[in-house]
C-alpha cells in the first residue's frame, strides 16, 4: 500500500533513506510559530477540518470547486476538507465577537488540503501557520501583523540576507486601475492578471489584460514606480522605528489574486528567489460581513504560512538544528532481581517530568550503556545492592562523574546535590 499522491508522511529523525518529511523539524516549525505568536498576544484557536462548500464559494465563487477535495456527505448535504482557514475563523469571529475585546489576535496551526497537481513547494496538504486581527482599522495593524511574520521568520534564524517581505496595496491598485479607465466590471480579472503577471509569457499576459482596458506597459511602469502611498509609507516607518525597515520593501508585484483582499497585502519571499512565496495576507475588511449576511462588519487582516515552502528553504540554508533524542535518563537493570525497584524508579523519575527509557527485557549491561549514548541520554540510573538495603547509582555521561544514595534522592542526585565519587 503506498500514500496518496502529493500527502506526506513525517518520520522520526534520522529519516529513512528517500524521505524528506521530518516529523521533528515539523515540530521545531510548530515550535517557533507558537511561541512568537504568543509573544505578540495572539490567542490560538482551531475549527472543524470538514466545512460546508459554500462557505468556500460564498468567498471565492464556484471556480474554487476544482480545486477542493469536495463531496456531498451522507445526509446530501455539500461539503469540502478545508483548504484554507480565513473563512473558518472569519465566521466563528462573526458568531461571537461580542465575547471578545477588540482588536481580537488569533492564530493557528491547521492542516489544510487542496486538489491541483503536486509540485515543488505545493502539495495536496500541508500544514500552515494562520495570524489574523480583527477590530482595528488603522494601518498599525498592519504593521503590527507584518512585523509578526518577519519575527515569526527570524525566530528560526532566517536574516534579512535570507528573505523580504514584498509589501503592495490593493487600494494603490484600484486608483490605478480606475486612472487608466479600466473597466469596473472587470476589475478582478485585472487583478488576477497582474498577479499571474511574472509567471505568464508576453502573449499571455496581453491576452488577460485585454478586456481590462489597460496594457500590460503601463502596468509595468507602475510597478517599476514603486512610490509608496500615505497608508504604506506609514507601515515602512513603523516597521523601521522597531529596527525591522531592512526587511519590507514596496513591490506592487504583488497584488493577491483572491478576490477578498481589500487594502494593505504582502508576501514574503526568499532573496534568491529559488521557492514559491513562504507566506502572504493583507487586508479584508468586508469578509466577516459577506460571512454573516451584513450583522457584523468587522475590519480584519491577517496572514498564511505554510510549512512545504518553509521546510525547504530551512534545509537550503542550513538552518535546520541537529535532534537528537529527548531522554533525560537511561535507567539500568542490571540486576535482574531489582527490575520491580528498578520499574518503580522509571515510574518515578517520568512522574517528576523526566523523559526515561530501559530495557524491556534483560539485555546485557554493555549493551544497556550503548543505547544510552545512541539515544543521547544525559545520565544513566541504577540500583544496586549495598551494605544496609539497596542504593542508586546516578552516572553523568557528559562530565563522567558518579554519585550514589539513596533511591528516593535520585533527583537531587540528578542535579548535582550530592557529592560525585570516582
Amino acid at each position: 500500500m503506498q500514500r496518496l499522491k502529493g500527502f506526506r508522511e513525517f518520520y522520526p529523525e534520522p529519516l529513512p533513506p528517500g524521505e524528506e518529511w521530518s516529523c521533528d523539524l515539523r515540530q521545531h516549525i510548530f515550535d517557533c510559530w507558537r511561541r512568537t505568536a504568543r509573544r505578540y498576544g495572539f490567542r490560538e484557536y482551531d475549527g472543524p477540518p470538514l466545512e460546508p462548500l459554500d462557505l468556500y464559494t460564498a468567498k471565492s465563487g464556484d471556480e474554487i470547486v476544482s480545486q477542493l477535495f469536495n463531496f456531498l456527505d451522507k445526509g446530501n448535504d455539500a461539503v469540502s476538507l478545508r483548504p484554507e482557514m480565513t473563512p473558518t475563523v472569519a465566521r466563528m469571529v462573526a458568531a461571537a465577537e461580542r465575547a471578545y475585546r477588540k482588536p481580537i489576535k488569533w492564530y493557528s496551526m491547521p492542516q489544510l488540503f487542496r486538489y491541483e497537481a503536486p509540485q515543488k513547494g505545493r502539495l495536496r496538504e500541508h500544514f500552515q501557520f494562520n495570524c489574523d486581527l480583527f477590530g482595528e482599522e488603522d494601518p498599525a495593524a498592519d504593521a503590527e501583523v507584518v512585523a509578526l511574520l518577519i519575527d515569526v521568520l527570524r525566530s528560526m534564524g532566517l536574516t534579512e540576507e535570507d528573505f523580504v517581505i514584498r509589501l503592495s496595496s490593493r487600494k494603490a491598485w484600484q486608483a490605478f486601475y480606475e486612472s487608466q479607465g479600466g473597466q469596473p466590471d472587470q476589475a478582478y480579472a485585472f487583478f488576477q492578471a497582474v498577479d499571474k503577471m511574472e509567471r505568464d509569457d508576453a502573449e499571455t499576459s496581453a491576452r488577460r489584460f485585454a478586456p481590462t482596458g489597460v496594457t500590460p506597459a503601463a502596468v509595468k511602469e507602475f510597478v517599476s514606480a514603486g512610490v509608496p502611498t500615505a497608508e504604506l509609507q506609514g507601515i515602512l516607518d513603523n516597521l523601521s522605528a522597531r529596527g525591522l525597515g531592512a526587511y519590507v520593501k514596496i513591490d506592487y508585484g504583488v497584488i493577491r489574486g483572491l478576490a477578498y483582499y481589500t487594502g494593505v497585502v504582502f508576501e514574503a519571499f526568499d532573496r534568491k528567489g529559488e521557492f514559491r512565496a513562504i507566506a502572504g495576507g493583507g487586508r479584508y475588511d468586508n469578509l466577516v460581513s459577506l460571512l454573516s449576511g451584513g450583522k457584523v462588519k468587522l475590519p480584519a487582516l491577517g496572514f498564511g504560512m505554510g510549512d512545504v515552502v518553509l521546510a525547504l528553504l530551512l534545509r537550503k540554508r542550513g538552518k535546520v538544528p541537529s535532534f537528537s533524542s529527548t531522554i533525560d535518563v537511561m535507567v539500568l537493570v542490571e540486576d535482574e532481581t531489582l527490575r520491580l525497584e528498578s520499574l518503580a524508579l522509571v515510574q518515578q523519575l517520568r512522574e517528576a517530568g523526566k523523559a526515561v527509557e530501559y530495557s524491556l527485557t534483560p539485555l546485557k549491561s554493555d549493551k544497556q550503556f550503548k543505547r544510552a549514548l545512541e539515544m543521547g541520554a544525559g545520565h544513566w540510573v541504577r540500583l544496586e545492592r549495598a551494605e544496609g538495603g539497596i542504593q542508586v547509582r546516578v552516572k553523568d555521561l557528559k562530565t563522567r562523574t558518579e554519585a550514589t544514595g539513596q533511591p528516593a534522592g535520585v533527583l537531587a542526585l540528578l542535579s548535582g546535590g550530592a557529592a560525585a565519587a570516582s
